[in-house]
């Protein structure tokens, strides 16, 4: 009877500090996407702030040409370095969005089964669990030239769900990000409905979105971005010949409340 209790106590001991390790691993996340959001932030306030001094420059170079003043050179360098300083700003900007977005690795049990959801599904689905990024083919995942998922393909994000419903799944948040190709929208009756592949990215994401509401996923838990084609994963081809790898839809897992 001792030992039986002793390993209960061992089993409960055990499992406290898994979820534990959980825990805090999730605080990690959560501080580090608090972390570099304020970092985001205060370039962006810099960047309005050299916008506006640029401007500035701008407006006394004009001034100085129209009255023929000695400090017209000095002016045109002042500009040149601002504009340099204000596209590595930007750089720098896009680049913290971007790991912002991708996160890092999820926990292992989570991990796991999401790696396997993508065996089961390897037609149409992939899994980095590097980034923790599931990647949905949208030509298998959409009718074709529409925002509606296939009939083929719900069964699949559906399964996803299940894994997003569970008590791992549970502690994270879910960002749906669509993607196109350069190849611009051209039939009407698409054109109609999308009038460009910003629209058209944004549409798919929020069509899945519905799907995972429909299997019960928490609505406040979603949000979705659209890229169009402006975050190709490989050159597209080109004279719009397009690339079907940059057709996609990700899902991105974050930390609850992050």
């Amino acid at each position: 009877m001792r030992t039986v209790k002793l390993s209960a106590f061992f089993l409960l001991c055990v499992c406290v500090l898994v979820l534990s390790g959980c825990n805090s691993e999730l605080k990690d996340l959560r501080i580090q996407n608090n972390t570099q959001r304020e970092q985001i932030d205060r370039l962006g306030a810099d960047l309005q702030a050299c916008a506006l001094q640029l401007d500035g420059l701008k407006r006394k170079l004009a001034d100085a040409e129209e009255s023929g003043g000695i400090e017209v050179d000095a002016l045109k360098q002042q500009i040149l370095a601002l504009e340099e300083d204000l596209a590595r700003k930007k750089e720098l900007i896009a680049s913290m969005q971007q790991k912002l977005l991708y996160g890092t690795a999820l926990p292992a049990e989570l991990s796991t089964m999401l790696e396997d959801f993508a065996e089961t599904h390897g037609d149409i689905v992939s899994f980095d669990s590097n980034t923790g990024v599931v990647k949905f083919k949208s030509d298998l995942l959409f009718e074709k030239g529409s925002a509606n998922v296939a009939s083929t393909a719900v069964e699949a994000v559906k399964s996803l769900c299940g894994i997003l419903n569970s008590e791992e799944g549970q502690r994270f948040d879910i960002v749906i990000a669509g993607h196109t190709d350069d190849i611009p929208i051209l039939k009407p009756a698409t054109k109609a409905k999308h009038p460009t592949n910003w629209h058209l990215s944004t549409h798919r994401a929020i069509s899945v979105l519905n799907v995972m509401a429909g299997a019960k996923v928490g609505s406040k838990r979603m949000s979705v971005r659209g890229f169009g084609e402006y975050r190709p994963l490989v050159e597209n081809k080109p004279n719009q010949g397009g690339e079907p790898r940059n057709r996609r839809v990700e899902i991105y897992l974050v930390p609850e409340g992050a």
